[in-house]
C-alpha cells in the first residue's frame, strides 16, 4: 500500500485531470482521454498494478469515461445547432469498426506496444496542435465514400488505441475541407459518443478474465476510477462548450500540443 500522502496527491491529480477532461471535452470536441491516460498510468503504477495491463487498464478506463462526457458535449453543442449530422450518420458504422479492431489489437499487444502506439500518435496530435494553421485546406467539401469511409475507420482506430474521444482527429480532418473550426468541435463531440460506447465494450471484452486486473474490474475498466471521475466531467464539461466561443483558442492549442509532446516523451522514455 502506497503512502497516505502520495495516495491524497494522487486523488488530487484525479480531480484536476477529470476537471481538465470536462473542459476539454467542450472546448475541442474531444473526450479527454489525452490527459486521463497518463494520469491513470502513473495512478495505477502508484497501486502496483501489473506492468502487464497497466496501459491497457489505463486505455480502457479512459474510454469508459468518455461515454457520458461526450454525450454531455454532444447534446450542449447540438443545442447550438452546429453538429453535422449528415456526417455523423455516415460514420455510424466505419468509426465503431475501428474501435473495435482496436480493442482487438490492444488484447494482442503488448503493454509496452501499446505506450509506444500512444507515444507515436500523441507526437502527431501534438504536432497538429502546435503547428495547426486556420489556412490550411484541401478542398472545399468533404470526400465521398469509400474516401470518408476510410477515414472514419481510421478515426476510430486510432482513438480507441489511445483511448481519446477523437476529437483532434475529427477536427483536422473537417478543417481541412473548409468546415467552420465550431462545427468541427461540435461534431467531434459526436464523434466521441461513436467511439467511447463501442470502445468500453471492446475493452471489457479484451480483458475478460485477465486475473492480473485490480478489484472492481471488468476487463479493462476499473469502474472505481470511473465512478470517482464521471461526476467531474459531467459538471465541468458544458463550461468548456462556453468557453469555446469566448477563449483564445490558439493559446490553448498550443498549449494542449505541449503538453501531448511531454506525455510521448514520457512514455517513450518508459520504453528504453
Amino acid at each position: 500500500m502506497p503512502p497516505a500522502g502520495d495516495l491524497i496527491w494522487f486523488a488530487a491529480a484525479l480531480v484536476g485531470a477529470g476537471a481538465v477532461a470536462g473542459v476539454l471535452a467542450g472546448l475541442f470536441g474531444i473526450g479527454g482521454g489525452a490527459i486521463l491516460v497518463p494520469v491513470f498510468y502513473q495512478l495505477f503504477g502508484l497501486l502496483h498494478i501489473d506492468d502487464a495491463v497497466r496501459m491497457h487498464l489505463s486505455v480502457g478506463t479512459s474510454l469508459a469515461i468518455i461515454v457520458p462526457t461526450s454525450i454531455r458535449s454532444f447534446m450542449a453543442h447540438r443545442k447550438r445547432g452546429a453538429v453535422d449530422q449528415e456526417l455523423l450518420r455516415s460514420w455510424m458504422l466505419p468509426v465503431p469498426l475501428g474501435v473495435l479492431s482496436a480493442s482487438l489489437i490492444a488484447a494482442s499487444v503488448s503493454s509496452a506496444g501499446l505506450r509506444a502506439i500512444f507515444a507515436l500518435i500523441a507526437i502527431l496530435v501534438g504536432l497538429r496542435m502546435l503547428f495547426n494553421r486556420q489556412h490550411w485546406r484541401l478542398k472545399g467539401e468533404l470526400p465521398h465514400n469509400p474516401v470518408r469511409a476510410v477515414v472514419g475507420w481510421s478515426i476510430g482506430l486510432l482513438s480507441g488505441l489511445m483511448g481519446i474521444g477523437g476529437g483532434v482527429l475529427n477536427n483536422t480532418f473537417m478543417t481541412l475541407y473548409g468546415r467552420p473550426v465550431h462545427q468541427a468541435v461540435a461534431t467531434s463531440a459526436g464523434v466521441g459518443v461513436l467511439i467511447a460506447i463501442p470502445g468500453l465494450f471492446g475493452y471489457i471484452l479484451a480483458g475478460w478474465g485477465e486475473a492480473r486486473l485490480p478489484p472492481f474490474s471488468t476487463g479493462y475498466i476499473n469502474w472505481v476510477v470511473v465512478a470517482l471521475i464521471i461526476p467531474i466531467t459531467l459538471a465541468i464539461a458544458p463550461l468548456g462548450v462556453r468557453f469555446a466561443h469566448a477563449l483564445n483558442k490558439r493559446q490553448l492549442e498550443i498549449g494542449f500540443g505541449v503538453f501531448m509532446l511531454s506525455v510521448a516523451a514520457r512514455f517513450l522514455y518508459s520504453l528504453s
